[in-house]
């Protein structure tokens, strides 16, 4: 580990408000005023707050584009002595939101202070009613492609609670998606502008949200909530199945007993010796 710089340098992560301007903390708000400089996603959504709280304090437009431009400059200041606040347009920087390139690139020259504050994704959890004690948090899902296929599938087969963002133009066909996938029956909440006027929770299941919003299509900024799998474990019949499915694809007798271990949470060593005796093996060989 490196030591940090012996300068007053430093960079606050400053979450400010999803919706309503009076989600800010007092610590937050006496911050930005103090600071030399605010290093925004959107100057001009950031200085909405600002000249709501009264403000003056200095904004620079910093987002993923131009981070890799300005980094240095950001990274001399703060070493020189600066003390920044890095915002974005909504909620806390760097979840998924701009900022985790900029704490790496300084943290180990820097002091680093990061505030508590507002956030869609916990704000959206609190208020579903759904398990919040394990979540999975997913951001942005891929646009298309195998990738975006792969991600769904891997989602649906978990037993926490899942959570991610999602635009109002690919809302629908996502649910869609979801349905396709056999998650149809599956409990969802779509939140929607959260904390604003207009805030939302549709609650139901996945393939009726799929057709409440191909109906009404939505508007604002949404985060999408799955309830988590429910498995019954597979009998001896089932797992036999999926070992000869996987030889007769012809991978190899470890792999296909991986395979199945981790879609029935067998040992793999089990499955490896009930793979050689279904594939014809009399004398199996040990798994490890």
């Amino acid at each position: 580990m490196k030591e940090q710089a012996s300068s007053t340098g430093r960079l606050y992560i400053v979450p400010t408000p999803i919706g309503n301007l009076e989600d800010i903390t007092l610590r937050a708000l006496r911050l930005l005023g103090e600071v030399e400089r605010i290093l925004a996603e959107d100057t001009r959504r950031t200085r909405i707050l600002l000249d709501h709280h009264a403000i003056r304090t200095p904004v620079s437009h910093f987002d993923d584009h131009n981070a890799e431009r300005l980094i240095p400059g950001i990274r001399a200041a703060l070493i020189g002595g600066a003390r920044l606040a890095l915002v974005s347009d909504a909620g806390t920087p760097g979840i998924s939101d701009p900022g985790g390139a900029l704490v790496r690139a300084v943290r180990e020259m820097v002091p680093v202070e990061a505030l508590p504050g507002a956030s869609a994704l916990t704000t959206a959890i609190s208020g579903s009613g759904l398990p919040g004690e394990r979540f999975v948090f997913e951001g942005f899902l891929p646009r298309k492609g195998a990738e975006r296929r792969a991600r769904l599938e891997s989602l649906l087969r978990e037993t926490r609670t899942v959570s991610f963002f999602e635009s109002p133009q690919r809302l629908a066909a996502t649910l869609a998606e979801l349905t396709a996938l056999g998650a149809g029956e599956r409990g969802a909440i779509v939140a929607r502008e959260l904390t604003k006027i207009y805030e939302t929770y549709h609650r139901g299941t996945v393939a009726e949200l799929s057709a409440w919003f191909q109906a009404e299509p939505p508007r604002g900024e949404i985060v999408v909530l799955l309830e988590g799998a429910v498995f019954s474990p597979p009998g001896d019949e089932e797992i036999g199945q999926w070992l000869d499915e996987a030889l007769g694809r012809g991978v190899g007798v470890k792999e296909a007993a991986r395979g199945v271990a981790a879609r029935s949470g067998r040992p793999a060593s089990e499955l490896y010796a009930l793979a050689l005796l279904r594939r014809g093996d009399k004398s199996p060989q040990s798994y490890y």
